[in-house]
């Protein structure tokens, strides 16, 4: 899909001159304002500002053909530091007092809430038949919305709690969506949409916790490494998580990583200001993730009913690497690229997808 590989890469561009250009006019804006660092609250919390994310995934970037895990779009806010105390804060309390969060003790603390909007689109490798075949991966959409806690403790560690609740099946809107686009950039039309999977209400619960282990280099420059460990259960994916991304550049304390759509490798859209030496910051990033599957309903089909399946792999793992770009907290963008190994028994090749976001705050 050439068309399409044109678009993606003017997009980037169109995206890195308007970080570039507005990171030139916040430097000239914020030149007396920026050394002082974000307000700090009456708790002693920092101030932070709200924050929206947009993140896009695709396999045209990197192929010829839709396949596997084709589209995934999501958009993410993250709400600045709660007030200590407050009603906002006391669900935190109560995920310490449990240990699913780290206890406050004398670190430097960052709550926030985030609510999270999105769609991934599954396909199988020859999307040309009207009727897919039965032992490749089943046309299936997923459209959730949900919720998140995260907890940032004196940077060094990153709890992250969310619920995602939405529907699988024609209800997602998968085919629309798809198709859609297919015709206005000009390609052929996915033909089997008719045998996806059943429409279903789906829920994720996922729990996730994250490390920091940074070396200073110098001249503002660092590296780090963040090990993470986490769980998912519910009707749609079933699965535990360990990874670990490695990163060097600049400002590397201001986030864990890049925000990506789960499953994944993803530093969240976490990110706080406070920790910024200087206003620009950049790295390159690279990591694994290693999963244990028990359940993927995009491959295990629907629960209550008979729908196409195949059989999955237990055992998953993704390579990932790429580049982030922010300007404080006012822009970020980031892009990178992800090889899956293959998800289910008979599966032609190991997938790959790239991916891209933005971030502005508020």
């Amino acid at each position: 899909m050439p068309r399409a590989h044109n678009q993606f890469f003017m997009l980037v561009a169109a995206i890195l001159s308007v970080v570039v250009g507005y990171g030139a006019g916040m430097a000239r804006a914020e030149d007396d304002t920026l050394p002082d660092g974000p307000a700090v609250m009456p708790s002693g919390r920092t101030a932070e500002p709200g924050r929206l994310t947009l993140i896009e995934e695709n396999d045209s970037i990197v192929l010829s053909d839709d396949r596997y895990y084709t589209q995934g779009f999501a958009f993410a806010y993250l709400g600045g530091d709660v007030e200590d105390a407050s009603a906002w804060d006391t669900p935190f309390d109560g995920l310490s007092s449990w240990g699913a969060f780290a206890a406050p003790g004398d670190g430097r603390l960052s709550r926030r809430y985030e609510v999270v909007f999105g769609q991934s689109i599954f396909t199988p490798l020859d999307t040309d038949r009207s009727n897919p075949d039965s032992d490749d991966r089943p046309y299936a959409g997923w459209l959730y919305g949900g919720i998140g806690l995260i907890q940032d403790k004196d940077s060094r560690q990153l709890d992250h709690l969310e619920l995602l609740v939405g529907i699988v099946g024609p209800g997602a809107q998968g085919r629309p969506t798809q198709n859609d686009w297919h015709q206005f950039i000009g390609i052929t039309d996915a033909e089997g949409w008719d045998h996806q999977l059943h429409n279903e209400p789906g829920l994720m619960l996922s729990f996730g916790r994250k490390w920091r282990l940074i070396q200073n280099l110098g001249g503002g420059f660092a590296v780090d490494a963040i090990p993470e460990l986490g769980l998912t259960a519910g009707n749609v994916m079933t699965y535990g998580e360990v990874g670990t991304l490695l990163r060097f550049g600049r400002n590397l304390e201001a986030d864990y990583g890049p925000a990506r759509i789960r499953p994944a490798l993803s530093g969240t859209s976490y990110f706080n200001s406070a920790y910024l030496e200087d206003p620009l910051g950049f790295y390159f990033y690279v990591g694994a993730q290693g999963r244990a599957v028990a359940h993927n309903i995009f491959l295990d089909g629907n629960t209550f009913r008979d729908s196409r399946a195949v059989d999955k792999e237990i055992l998953v793992g993704d390579l990932t690497g790429g580049f982030a770009l922010f300007w404080s907290n006012a822009v970020r963008l980031d892009a990178g690229f992800t090889y899956r190994t293959q998800e289910f028994e008979g599966q032609d090749e190991d997938a790959k997808f790239a991916g891209v976001s933005l971030a502005i705050g508020f």
